[in-house]
């Protein structure tokens, strides 16, 4: 399903309203602020080429997709994820990046993200949703163990 058709508007209990929808082309500059972020976090370093691909998948909305979170107007989050297959079973769908400003964290923002990719991720029938994330990530952590279960498994990673 194209993201087009997904837009909702969730209300949240602390902050009042969070919107969460597909980012557009006006949008380019606040998610690149907000990705950069994102990675600064995790002590990485993309040069422009890897946002510019990224930012052209979502945009063409077919391999990867990516979502956003607005409070007042303003883009507070964004989320991307992709659908993968599996050889248990149905599709599953894959949350790669999950970030919100840190004004915004604790306000239900990540949380609504991580509803509305379950909720796009239920209607292309994915079997389920997963993420991972550092084990020192605690911020994240306490809003994932209230939202899926953890099953203790950890992610090795071989160069190429």
């Amino acid at each position: 399903m194209p993201l087009g058709s997904l837009r909702s508007t969730v209300s949240s209990m602390v902050t009042g309203e969070i919107t969460v929808g597909p980012l557009d082309d006006d949008d380019r500059g606040d998610w690149e602020a907000l990705f950069r972020a994102y990675i600064d976090f995790y002590d990485t370093l993309l040069h422009q080429e890897a946002y510019d691909r990224a930012w052209a998948e979502f945009r063409s909305d077919i391999r990867m997709h990516a979502l956003g979170a607005w409070q007042g107007g303003r883009l507070v989050g964004i989320t991307h994820f992709f659908v993968h297959p599996d050889t248990w079973g149905p599709d599953v769908c894959y949350l790669q990046d999950l970030f919100t400003t840190p004004d915004a964290r604790g306000q239900g923002v990540g949380r609504t993200l991580i509803a509305a990719v379950g909720e796009w991720a239920r209607v292309e029938g994915c079997a389920h949703v997963y993420w991972q994330t550092r084990s020192d990530n605690a911020t994240a952590r306490r809003l994932y163990d209230e939202v899926a279960a953890f099953e203790g498994f950890l992610v090795y990673r071989m160069p190429l």
